[in-house]
């Protein structure tokens, strides 16, 4: 909790904790919400009014021992009352008040450990084959990490107002079709599995590469989702979930190194690897052998392994890029995707020449498919500033930085424009 300032009244501390609160837990506790009164909206409502009641009484009366426990019986309460108010005109609404009221009494199962993840819980709600991907995705990545629908607008290249609208629908296809708040069953798990890895995957990749602000990376993010991959694995320990913790865990070893400490973007080769996390990596290669000798894996799988080889290189130099290409050639056919063979294509620049990966990413823009994707207009204008291409890699640098909303990218992108000029 945060540690009182010389001379701070004690008002201002309960404040900063409240704002430390409701960074490090509102999700767990918008996730407990929705469990116990089985209603989105109601949940987020109720959420609202917690935090609204701790801003007002913790600087009077103390931070409580278990805050999490406090909001979350708070927010039940104030959507109990609320809902016995608005009973004079639905009496519906006292109804359903005083079912939750029964069903919810024990506050001890709020904060009990052995009680299964609430977020986990909700992951698999939101994953519900009866909604559709998009919203699957969409939906997982606004309630249990708490993204704002812009965010995700760019993590899917998609308008903000086409990512609202999914949204608002799987909210009202989970209420019509009283989609169940828990974690299948075993045998229903398999089915389910896919879209559920590729949620915490796409919530990885916003930490570990945020899409849009003033820091490269969001811990938090990426922290939160080694810590679903975890319960995955303990909850069904296939391949492809190992594989996922794996490649989550190999990437963020890298993570001390990616930033200088005034935050500008260091590429892969020019990190000092004595900045990355040993236990991680170690932790990671062993996830991928024991993966890779289930004989079950996938993309997931693939990629980690590609990771794998990265982080047992000594220097960017000792690479073994005829073995990544291999890896990529796999993953190509495995889960075939632009993106892929964007990344194939930079790993055959490295082992082949930059003449090779450029014709092979100029085919990729062609087709248009990764038009309006930065990464793909860095990577030729990389290609081209080795060769020689000043005009050309000018002309790629500029795409790129209009496309790019992250601050640590573009001041990168600016660098390599000036050198060209140099």
């Amino acid at each position: 909790m945060n540690t009182p300032r010389e001379g701070e009244d004690p008002a201002d501390v309960a404040r900063r904790t409240v704002d430390a609160v409701y960074r490090a837990e509102s999700r767990r506790v918008l996730a407990t919400l929705i469990r116990l009164l089985g209603d989105f909206d109601l949940a987020e409502e109720a959420l609202h009014d917690a935090f609204i009641a701790a801003v007002e009484r913790w600087p009077r009366d103390g931070v409580p021992d278990n805050p999490r426990a406090w909001l979350v019986s708070t927010g039940r309460f104030k959507s109990i009352d609320g809902m016995r108010r608005r009973a004079r005109f639905d009496a519906a609404l006292g109804e359903i008040a005083e079912r939750i009221e029964a069903a919810t009494h024990d506050a001890a199962q709020w904060d009990d450990e052995e009680v299964e993840d609430d977020r986990l819980r909700l992951i698999f709600t939101c994953c519900h084959p009866a909604l559709t991907p998009d919203a699957q995705v969409a939906l997982t990545l606004r309630e249990v990490c708490g993204l704002t629908t812009e965010e995700i607008a760019r993590a899917f290249l998609a308008a903000p107002r086409t990512v609202a609208q999914r949204i608002v629908r799987a909210k009202t296809k989970i209420r019509d079709a009283r989609i169940p708040y828990q974690v299948p069953s075993r045998p229903d798990l398999p089915a389910r599995l896919d879209s559920v890895l590729h949620v915490v995957y796409l919530v990885f990749n916003e930490g570990y590469s945020a899409s849009s602000g003033t820091s490269l990376t969001r811990h938090d993010l990426s922290g939160e989702a080694i810590r679903l991959g975890r319960l995955l694995a303990e909850l069904l320990p296939e391949a492809e979930v190992i594989g996922l913790l794996a490649l989550m865990l190999l990437h963020e070893s890298r993570r001390a190194a990616r930033a200088t400490p005034l935050g500008e973007l260091v590429l892969l080769d020019d990190q000092d690897r004595s900045l990355w996390n040993r236990d991680q990596i170690a932790e990671g290669c062993g996830l991928v052998e024991r993966a890779l000798t289930a004989r079950r894996f996938g993309p997931y799988t693939l990629q980690a392994a590609i990771a794998a080889v990265h982080a047992e290189a000594p220097a960017a130099a000792a690479t073994d890029w005829t073995q990544i290409v291999g890896l990529y050639d796999v993953l190509v056919r495995a889960d075939p995707s632009p993106v892929v063979e964007l990344n194939r294509a930079a790993a055959v620049a490295m082992r082949d020449g930059p003449e090779a990966g450029l014709t092979i990413v100029n085919a990729i823009l062609a087709r248009g498919e990764l038009a309006e994707y930065h990464l793909a207009h860095s990577a030729r204008a990389d290609l081209c500033r080795r060769l020689g291409r000043t005009a050309d890699a000018r002309e790629s640098y500029e795409r790129a930085l209009g496309l790019t909303r992250q601050e640590p990218e573009r001041r990168f992108l600016e660098r390599r424009l000036r050198e060209l000029s140099a």
